[in-house]
């Protein structure tokens, strides 16, 4: 460990303590000795079809199940009486409208039979959108269905926007229904505000019609474009300047079986042709958000698209390879809807969709977090199939349990979710990453752990990282937080960057994190060194446990010591009471052992006081069956977090520490199955000692960990240094920053700072911009002073130099 001379106070926070020195911490940047360009493409967003980020959230659909598709029943519509009229409603399949008569989707519609009208009675049907339909007075709504009536409907159909207790705030109506089905449109002026109104359809006169593709938007979308985005959120987006946009997933991408992964084919054209589909994140996507729409955000953000695709892989079961060619095909139809001629037959489609030009698609990520033998195997037939016939596109790799090597990805994807701390001691994880092999694409990233919904202070872990990721932007050059979106009443991942109901929106502190480094990239990178002291670790404790990943074991004789003081000793006489068990499994006792039968990932089973420290810790463990070995819980503080000795895991090829998300001292080493095995853990302070049949096979101390993180840059066009530093300490600091080979300033240096009173404050639909970024001027009166950074904070400079 680094160190200064101390001052005597201390600070513990987060994990880590924190020691005010006498001399402040330095950086120097040499100016004067520019370093490889910045990767134009660094920092972008990647969209997922999650949390209703799509339906019900950036696509302006207002209305819920507009196709009816969702079940057998007509869910998100009620049905509305009036003055005594009464009526029912059914989903059927009866003569279904088809736009296309060789439709083979979107085959539901709603039946509405009034059996019962008095005079100044109504009956029909309203849908609540999603927790609302957002109505404002003033504006203009586009409402289009199709319909049909039976024989004797004579009446035509009212159409309102009413507020919750009935209050109409726009009117329209239909006229004209006959026996076939025909589309109609409506225009409603909205006379009044309510973010929570309905839209209401009813009819005066006895007898029966019927509804399919009830669609609501309003006439102000993002770029006034029909079928279109939501203003507020497209214009997040565009707030945060991104370079590519990946789309659309994700999980979503691959689905839990293959019927429920995504394929693009069935997202474009007339949106009563597309796809209503299940969505892995639990509701139904109706795709008006298809591909042909992701290519066009792309175009209007000024963003590389950059598209997933299905790989012939989903969480539970994979296409033979012997029927892989359709899924090859798809890619290459693909590029060639994105990019070709409007005289080949994808190019042509396109054209007809509305965009003859070519969206100029550059890079195609095959699969999402596949990995293994499967994936090393399809791999190969997209690269060859791709480059034969598309050299230009940049083939992405998974990196799932490694990446494959043949053919050679030109980009790989790696994706990180931990606690903030973890996230400042993978800064210098590019440094001395291999320039030879594949460039990087840090596909998603986020502190997932310790934050809240998204406080201050995992906002700080990744800024921290991305000094990094920008440091080392000859290798790394993408990188995408995720997820991108979240209704906040159906949060599925958390957290996520841009929250919103359906009206309202915010972005979480790390939104202007995002925000912030893309906006001062730079062009070039200028070397940067940071001197502090580092952060040291407080010695860990908590409970102990086991567990087992993808495997069936037993254990028993537990015990823990302390000092020659019994602090637990297992007796299982009343089964697993007293135990906390995670994760699910099937956990019994038997045969005076704690037995695990299931082969879910990630079951575990803790046991005693957080507070315990410094004590051996001796149990038997034997492998009964399953795919890996099994894990040894130590100093589990908190049971979310990993703590534990994994014992032949990674395909039981390794033994690792793993705790705060780090991976440690990992070894080669497998478990065999049938045979009990003595195993011993001792902790001391900081230092873990790990036994297996009383050999020694770990011997590892935690290590300490910085708080000062920079990057610097240069843009070229407005002359100026671009310094971001990142202060991860709980108070001020006082740094002293040198820019050598700059002689002179030219006036004042402008100051963002992120930063706020308190480490775990968050923003909220209330108050958006509680944590927000806050300008300033800085007088700097040579290339040598001192700052006063605010604790938990990311401070850009933006430095003129003198022309």
């Amino acid at each position: 460990m680094r160190k200064l001379v101390f001052q005597v106070t201390l600070w513990c926070f987060a994990g880590l303590f924190f020691a005010a020195a006498e001399t402040p911490a330095r950086i120097t940047v040499r100016a004067n000795q520019p370093a490889h360009r910045v990767a134009p493409t660094l920092w972008g967003i990647f969209f997922e079809d999650i949390n209703l980020s799509a339906d019900g959230g950036l696509y302006a659909e207002l209305l819920r199940n507009r196709s009816f598709e969702e079940s057998d029943q007509p869910d998100h519509w009620t049905v509305v009486e009036r003055g005594g009229a009464e009526a029912s409603v059914a989903v059927t399949c009866e003569r279904p409208w088809a736009a296309d008569p060789a439709r083979t989707r979107n085959l539901r519609n709603l039946r509405v039979t009034l059996t019962c009208v008095p005079p100044q009675g109504a009956a029909g049907v309203a849908n609540h959108g999603y927790w609302g339909v957002p109505v404002k007075s003033g504006e203009i709504y586009d409402l289009s269905l199709a319909a049909r009536c039976a024989p004797g409907f004579k009446g035509a159909l009212t159409v309102q926007l009413e507020t919750a207790d009935g209050k109409v705030m726009a009117r329209d109506a239909i006229k004209g229904l006959g026996a076939d089905w025909k589309p109609f449109k409506a225009t409603l002026h909205a006379q009044g505000t309510d973010r929570e109104a309905r839209l209401v359809i009813t009819a005066s006169q006895p007898g029966t019609f019927w509804l399919d593709m009830v669609s609501l938007f309003p006439r102000q979308t993002w770029k006034n474009r029909p079928n279109g985005l939501r203003p507020d959120l497209a214009e997040m987006l565009a707030e945060l300047q991104p370079a590519f946009v990946r789309f659309p997933g994700g999980c979503w991408v691959e689905g839990d079986t293959m019927k429920e992964a995504y394929r693009w084919k069935e997202t474009i054209g007339p949106l009563a042709e597309r796809r209503t589909q299940w969505n892995i994140w639990q509701y139904w996507a109706t795709h008006g958000l298809g591909y042909h729409e992701y290519l066009q955000l792309s175009r209007d953000l000024n963003a590389e698209p950059l598209f997933c695709i299905n790989v012939g892989m989903s969480h539970k079961e994979n296409v033979p390879l012997n029927r892989m060619e359709e899924f090859v095909q798809d890619a290459l139809d693909a590029i060639e809807y994105a990019n070709g001629p409007v005289s080949s037959t994808w190019g042509a489609l396109r054209a007809k969709h509305g965009h003859p030009q070519p969206f100029n698609l550059k890079y195609l990520e095959i699969g999402n977090e596949n990995g293994g033998r499967a994936y090393a195997e399809r791999w190969p037939l997209f690269h060859r199939a791709i480059k034969a016939r598309y050299p230009e596109i940049q083939l992405i790799a998974n990196v799932w349990g490694g990446y494959p090597t043949n053919p050679m990805p030109d980009i790989i994807d790696e994706h990180y979710y931990d606690t903030p701390e973890f996230f400042m001691r993978q800064a210098a994880r590019y440094d001395s990453y291999d320039r030879k092999g594949p460039k990087v694409f840090v596909g998603e990233y986020a502190v997932t752990r310790n934050t809240g919904q998204g406080n201050l202070r995992g906002a700080i872990g990744e800024a921290a990282f991305m000094t990094g990721l920008e440091r080392n932007s000859d290798v790394v050059i993408m990188a995408a937080y995720a997820p991108l979106f979240v209704h906040v009443k159906h949060r599925r991942w958390n957290p996520d960057l841009i929250n919103f109901d359906n009206s309202r929106a915010y972005g979480i502190p790390s939104y202007y994190v995002q925000q912030l480094f893309a906006r001062n990239r730079g062009d070039v990178v200028l070397p940067t060194t940071v001197e502090a002291p580092l952060a040291e670790a407080p010695a860990p404790g908590g409970a102990v446990g086991v567990g087992t990943w993808l495997t069936q074991a037993e254990f028993k004789d537990l015990k823990v010591v302390r000092n020659g003081q019994t602090l637990f000793e297992s007796d299982f006489s009343q089964g697993t009471k007293g135990w906390e068990l995670l994760g699910g499994g099937d956990w019994k006792v038997q045969d005076g052992a704690l037995r695990q039968s299931s082969a879910r990932e990630n079951v575990r089973a803790v046991v005693g006081d957080r507070a315990w420290t410094d004590y051996t810790y001796t149990l038997k463990a034997r492998k009964l069956g399953g795919a890996e070995g099994f894990l040894i819980l130590f100093n589990v503080a908190d049971s979310r977090e990993k703590a534990w000795w994994n014992l032949g895991g990674w395909g039981n090829t390794r033994h690792a520490i793993e705790m705060d998300g780090n991976t440690s001292d990992s070894v080669a080493g497998s478990i065999e199955t049938g045979r009990w095995y003595d195993i011993r853990i001792e902790t001391r302070g900081r230092n873990v000692k790990c036994f297996l049949d009383g050999r020694q096979i770990h011997d590892f101390t935690m290590p300490s960990s910085p708080w000062l993180f920079a990057s610097a840059t240069r843009d070229e066009a407005a002359r100026e240094l671009i310094l971001k530093v990142v202060n991860a300490a709980p108070e001020p600091r006082e740094v002293e920053l040198s820019l050598a080979g700059m002689s002179s300033l030219k006036g004042s240096a402008r100051l963002t700072v992120l930063t706020s009173d308190n480490p775990t404050d968050e923003n909220s639909l209330d108050e958006p911009t509680k944590v927000s970024p806050r300008t300033a001027s800085l007088p700097v009166s040579g290339p040598v002073f001192r700052h006063r950074f605010p604790g938990n904070s990311l401070t850009v400079l933006r430095l003129p130099e003198a022309r």
